[in-house]
Order: C-alpha cells, then sequence, then structure tokens
C-alpha cells in the first residue's frame, strides 16, 4: 500500500474525530436549550427554593454553559460520562450492559441481512427483468415503504399473539441461556432485518448492474462465459466497494435506529435506556447516549470510506 491510501485514510479518521466533536457541542447545546427547569423536573413541583438551589449547586447548574461543557467532555475522554440525575447510578457502568444487549441484537440482525440482500441482489441481476428480479424488487418496495414500528407491530400480532411462537415482550438478562436468549430477540432482529435488507439488496443490484455496462464485461460475454460466470468472476468483484459502503452505512443504522424498535419490544438496550431517561429529562445520560450513537454511527462510515479507499484499484496501484 502506498502513501497515497495512508494519507487519505488519515484524512477520513482527521475528519471523523473533527465531527464528533461537532456533533458533541450540538448535543450539549441541544439539552441545554430544553424549556423548563432541571432541578424542577427532578425534585417535583412541591420542592422548596432551597433544595432547588442546592440541587442545582451540586449539579453545577449554576456555572456557565462553556464551563460546563469543557468538564463533561474532559469526562467523556476519560471514559466519565457522569452520574444519571434520577438514580444516582454511573452512567458508564450502567451503558455497559445496554450496550452489549444493543450490539448482540444489531450483530444478529446484520449476520442475516448482509448475506441475504447480497444474494437477493445477485439474484435480481442473474435474472433481471425477468419474474424473479420483479418479485424481489416488489418485495423491497413493500418492505421500504413500511415503516419500523409498524412492521415491529405486524410481527407482534402475527408471531407472539395469534401463533405464539416468540414472545412479544423481549426480555433478556445476564447468564440466560444463549438459545432462550436468540428466541427472545427473534421478533426485533427480523424487524430490524427486514428494515435494512431492501436498501442493500437495490443497491448491490444496482451496484452490479453499473459494472455490468463496462467493455471488459462485453468481453467476457463474447469469449462465451456463463451469465453466473461473468456476475461471479467478473462484476462483483468489481462492484464491491459501493456495496460495502451501503453494507457500513445500514450496519451503523442497524445500531443507531434500534431506539424504535427496542421501545416497541421493551427490549433492554441503548435506545429504551435513552427513551426511559428523556422522559425524566435526565440531561448526563440522554447526552452520553447520544454521544455514543454519534461515535458508533461516525465511526462505521469511517471504516465504510477507508473500505472504499483501500479497494479502489488506482490508489493501490499508484502511477
Amino acid at each position: 500500500m502506498g502513501s497515497p491510501i495512508l494519507k487519505l485514510i488519515a484524512q477520513r479518521i482527521a475528519l471523523g474525530i473533527l465531527l464528533l466533536l461537532a456533533v458533541s457541542v450540538l448535543i450539549f447545546a441541544g439539552t441545554q436549550i430544553l424549556p423548563g427547569d432541571v432541578a424542577q423536573a427532578i425534585l417535583g413541583q412541591s420542592a422548596t427554593p432551597e433544595a432547588l438551589a442546592n440541587l442545582r449547586e451540586e449539579l453545577g447548574l449554576n456555572q456557565p454553559a462553556i464551563v460546563r461543557y469543557f468538564q463533561w467532555l474532559g469526562g467523556v475522554v476519560t471514559g466519565d460520562f457522569g452520574t444519571a440525575m434520577t438514580s444516582r447510578q454511573d452512567i458508564a457502568t450502567a451503558i455497559g450492559g445496554r450496550l452489549w444487549n444493543t450490539l448482540f441484537l444489531a450483530f444478529w440482525a446484520a449476520a442475516v441481512s448482509v448475506p441475504l440482500a447480497i444474494i437477493l441482489g445477485l439474484l435480481a441481476v442473474r435474472y433481471r427483468n425477468g419474474p424473479v428480479d420483479k418479485a424481489i424488487s416488489g418485495f423491497a418496495l413493500a418492505s421500504t415503504s413500511l415503516p419500523e414500528f409498524f412492521v415491529g407491530y405486524l410481527l407482534v400480532f402475527f408471531f407472539a399473539v395469534k401463533l405464539q411462537w416468540f414472545p412479544g415482550i423481549s426480555t433478556v438478562y445476564d447468564g440466560m441461556p444463549f438459545l432462550e436468549r436468540m428466541r427472545a430477540i427473534a421478533l426485533p432482529a427480523t424487524a430490524l432485518t427486514l428494515v435494512v435488507l431492501a436498501h442493500m439488496m437495490r443497491m448491490t443490484r444496482a451496484a452490479i448492474l453499473n459494472v455490468m455496462q463496462s467493455a471488459y464485461i462485453e468481453t467476457a460475454e463474447l469469449k462465451g462465459l456463463s451469465q453466473l460466470d461473468i456476475i461471479r468472476r467478473h462484476a462483483f468483484p468489481n462492484a464491491i466497494a459501493p456495496i460495502v459502503n451501503v453494507v457500513m452505512l445500514n450496519l451503523a443504522f442497524l445500531v443507531v435506529g434500534v431506539v424504535v424498535i427496542e421501545v416497541i419490544f421493551v427490549y433492554p438496550g441503548m435506545g429504551q435506556y435513552l427513551v426511559d431517561h428523556v422522559t425524566k429529562r435526565d440531561v448526563p445520560v440522554v447526552q452520553a447516549v447520544g454521544l455514543i450513537f454519534a461515535a458508533v454511527y461516525i465511526g462505521l462510515n469511517i471504516i465504510a470510506d477507508i473500505a472504499a479507499i483501500v479497494a479502489n484499484p488506482r490508489l493501490r496501484h499508484p502511477k
């Protein structure tokens, strides 16, 4: 690998860090401009002025916003997300288990959706403009048109209420047997799979069809290679960069977009944790979860960019 690749990768990482810093400012500012008094929300309407003043002092709410931002940022850099206002729990400790639950759910949704999307995309190209392609494209269009909360409730209605194959509430806990855990996440993982599958499949199909217009594909056809061989040996390897990009963007959505699915299935992940504390106006928790989601999204986007750079033969073999 030559220096152009390393230079571009370093630029992408530096840009990602700057973007995360900018997002941290937006998250902090967004939580500060919310209407109402945080101390009042915690103590309730019957709180005395002395109690409110003491809590504001304890939470550092009397300090200027810029000072509080840099104190918060300094804590985040050292792995200290602060303490939840409502429960007095350490946020980093509370988030640990929930982040693992969210990643576990996203991993199994990705493990099903990524190979399935690529296989369906390849089948759609192999039988393009035929009944198979039209059926796959029709399914993708229907899947994209339905919002995830509607898909989630449909799955609960049919598979949890009517057929009673899976639980409607996805309760998981430490030490839970693997097969029981898999049964508990079956419905939320299916809902997430359906949400991202269509987009990945359509982009895979479009990327391969774009490559199929190239002159070397025509040469391969003239040599007498079968359509399947042309796709497998020539089209798919050259379409891998845009496909990897799409896969990474959808993986980022899987982790960040689980909020709605987790709330529907009452799954104890980051999304449910965030929603619970938004209703309580627990600002430090909202800031911490928002920043973690942003870091995951930006991180996976950087990986997608790096994969696209490394997959570019012009950069791998500079003249």
